[in-house]
């Protein structure tokens, strides 16, 4: 588990350095400029970081129902190895995915300005600009992503129904509670990182305004990476302590 939150940590950290020591930056300087390969840069690294983390969220729920449902296996099917291959993995699909999407996003041509309502290159914002309609490349490479956003989805799910039936099969209540809180963090980081993500990205057209795009880009790209520590740090009984203290 301590592995695959080296991981997370690093990925948040990422996310975080990619969009907001620019826009702060911009902020400072009064200005909203960025270079066109700037723009490629925080394109590509938004989206290897955002789809990693997801990718490795999705292994966390694995580890996590092996550790409850069939913890007398956790040792062979978790070993050192294999958590070295499935974070390499998450990193993998993070990097061919932004690769392919950069890629597909940068090589259409945009006639209609320059400027994107948005406080980072994102996505949807730069295929505004194209002068032509969705390629058949890109609506091939959205519906890919759609397909492997909601396999990982459904994954995260039925790992927690199993999770879910293991813990009240099990007869002593501060067993249960020492369940509870093992997955109660990861859980709480999921359901912030989808819900937001999926509010971003499904929500409708006749809702839409730059402002709102605004508030929902920062909530799924600035927020989840920021408090992910918080939620996992607050199990450490120390850090408890002191925040009670500072509170009180």
């Amino acid at each position: 588990m301590y592995f695959f939150l080296l991981n997370l940590a690093l990925l948040d950290m990422g996310c975080i350095s990619t969009t907001v020591p620019k826009s702060m930056a911009n902020s400072f300087w009064d200005t909203r400029a960025i270079s066109y390969s700037g723009c490629a840069a925080q394109l590509f690294s938004f989206a290897f970081l955002i789809v990693a983390e997801y990718s490795l969220l999705t292994i966390m729920s694995y580890d996590r129902y092996v550790a409850i449902c069939k913890p007398l296996h956790y040792g062979t099917l978790l070993g050192s190895r294999a958590c070295v291959h499935m974070a390499a993995a998450a990193w993998a699909t993070g990097f061919l995915s932004a690769l392919l999407h950069t890629a597909n996003t940068f090589s259409l041509p945009l006639c209609k300005g320059n400027a994107l309502d948005q406080f980072f290159c994102e996505i949807p914002q730069i295929l505004k600009l194209s002068c032509s309609d969705f390629s058949l490349r890109e609506s091939g490479l959205v519906v890919v992503g759609v397909c492997l956003f909601f396999l990982c989805f459904v994954f995260i799910v039925l790992s927690y129904v199993q999770i879910l039936r293991a813990v009240l099969r099990i007869p002593s209540e501060q067993g249960r509670h020492k369940a509870f809180a093992t997955c109660l963090p990861h859980l709480a980081v999921v359901s912030l990182f989808v819900s937001t993500g999926m509010f971003a990205y499904l929500k409708p057209p006749s809702i839409s305004s730059p402002s709102l795009d605004l508030v929902v880009s920062v909530l799924y790209s600035v927020v989840p990476p920021a408090v992910n520590p918080l939620i996992y740090s607050m199990r450490n009984q120390e850090l408890k302590d002191a925040v009670w203290k500072l509170m009180s």
